[in-house]
């Protein structure tokens, strides 16, 4: 039997209240303008549905944790919709619902072992986008009124919510809705959360909207070039109409056109046609500056090589006697004479000094003065003086002895008029044998006094 019933004055009052609010906002924040064109789309729509019961009632509960009820413990639907565009951003739907659902229980649970019971709903409705027909995505918020029977029993509620639509292709739209849905009829259908997706399809063919041509624009040649200024590119330039218009570039900025320049991406002067001054032997200096053009040099000496004076094959710069031809083993200076250093070695076996001491002994003076002479004859010669020790006593002591040594050889030849910039003196102790210091003819070796003498 039908159950008839009537809701408390107060709940109803409530929940129309509610309803009016929604439905005023709806039409405030989309008015349209009074020349607005409407679009008039049709579409049909087939969707599924999830009724979940739980959430509103765990969110008026008192007590407890505010959470959300899960999926399963939401029911299924399916519905079919009808959609006509009312204008940019309004739309009117109806939707025809099935469901399956105790809709009578307060926690489902209670009923888990009870066959489902389906409820047929009818649901006309106002969507309001927030963006025009035209767009692929778009957002709309809903507003409307629901009526329905639910196993015999009829029920009506008001679903608000809101929704995202996506156009697949000009005609197929994908859509999703969450709507909460107001019960006016509490002991027949619950306040419950509805979800849903689904895809709806055009109805018929849409009719171009027609677009008025704009009248032709008038005939105007600003800079008088010949190229109207519809098709000029630099309107108020006089140019040429193979470059639309504009005047001959001139990339580089070189102040030569691109059709005059052989170099138009490289800055250059009219004296060569466009291109830079040219550098032909490569070496950084244009041929302009370059005093040898056809041969590479250094900025230093205006583009020609380093200058080799005396044309030994060893340039100034690297050649110690640049105005003395010399092999470059030498430095470029002149090889010494073999005597000379055969003459050298042999004064430099000859000096003797007292034991344990730096003092030169007269013995050494002859060989000496040889020395003294050959140096007085040739300026360009230079002498260093290296002393030794063999590894007996202090190696500290052996050191500072034999530099006292080789210093005495130098001061005896600053005596005999040797000027000081000439000559070298260093003592290295024990550190470079030429024997064995474990025996006593080696160490004899060992201690020695060596003169070395160059010309660089």
């Amino acid at each position: 039997m039908r159950q008839h019933f009537k809701p408390k004055k107060n709940f109803m009052k409530q929940k129309l209240t509610i309803f009016l609010t929604f439905l005023a906002l709806a039409s405030v924040a989309f008015a349209q303008k009074e020349k607005a064109v409407c679009t008039k789309t049709r579409m049909i729509g087939m969707h599924i549905n999830a009724l979940d019961v739980s959430t509103p009632e765990i969110w008026k509960a008192n007590s407890g944790p505010k959470t959300l009820a899960g999926i399963k413990e939401s029911d299924l639907g399916f519905s079919v919709s009808y959609w006509q565009s009312l204008c940019h951003n309004l739309d009117f739907s109806t939707k025809a619902t099935v469901m399956f659902h105790n809709y009578a229980a307060v926690d489902r649970k209670v009923y888990s072992n009870k066959l489902n019971l389906v409820g047929v709903e009818i649901e006309p409705s106002i969507n309001a986008k927030l963006y025009p027909q035209t767009n692929i995505f778009n957002a709309f918020a809903t507003i409307g009124v629901g009526a329905g029977n639910y196993s015999n029993k009829y029920g009506a509620y008001v679903p608000t919510g809101f929704g995202l639509s996506a156009c697949l292709s000009s005609t197929t739209t994908v859509m999703l809705q969450t709507q909460y849905r107001f019960s006016l009829t509490t002991d027949v259908l619950k306040d419950n959360v509805f979800h849903s997706i689904g895809i709806a399809q055009t109805m018929g063919k849409e009719k171009p909207a027609v677009v008025v041509p704009p009248p032709p624009p008038p005939v105007v040649d600003r800079d008088k070039d010949g190229v109207l200024d519809t098709d000029d590119k630099c309107p108020d330039v006089a140019g040429t109409e193979k470059y639309k218009g504009c005047p001959i570039p001139d990339t580089d900025a070189d102040g030569l056109n691109d059709e005059q320049d052989k170099c138009p991406t490289i800055a250059g002067t009219a004296k060569y046609a466009g291109c830079p001054i040219p550098d032909t032997d490569g070496d950084g200096i244009n041929d302009e500056q370059d005093k040898c053009p056809s041969e590479k040099g250094l900025a230093r000496y205006q583009g020609c090589a380093i200058p080799d004076t005396d044309k030994d094959g060893v340039n100034d710069e690297e050649d110690k006697c640049p105005s003395v031809a010399g092999p470059a083993s030498n430095m470029g200076c002149p090889e010494i004479e073999k005597a000379v250093i055969e003459k050298v070695n042999f004064a430099a076996k000859s000096i003797q000094y007292g034991t344990g001491s730096a003092k030169i002994l007269p013995s050494s003076f002859k060989s000496l003065n040889e020395l003294v002479t050959l140096l007085n004859g040739d300026n360009s010669l230079m002498i260093d003086i290296a002393g030794h020790s063999d590894t007996e006593g202090n190696a500290e002591r052996n050191k500072a002895l034999s530099q006292e040594r080789s210093e005495s050889v130098k001061k005896y030849f600053m005596s005999k008029g040797i000027a000081e910039g000439r000559i070298t003196a260093a003592g290295f102790g024990s550190e470079r044998p030429i024997a064995d210091n474990k025996t006593a003819a080696g160490r004899a070796k060992n201690r020695r006094t060596e003169l070395t003498v160059r010309n660089h």
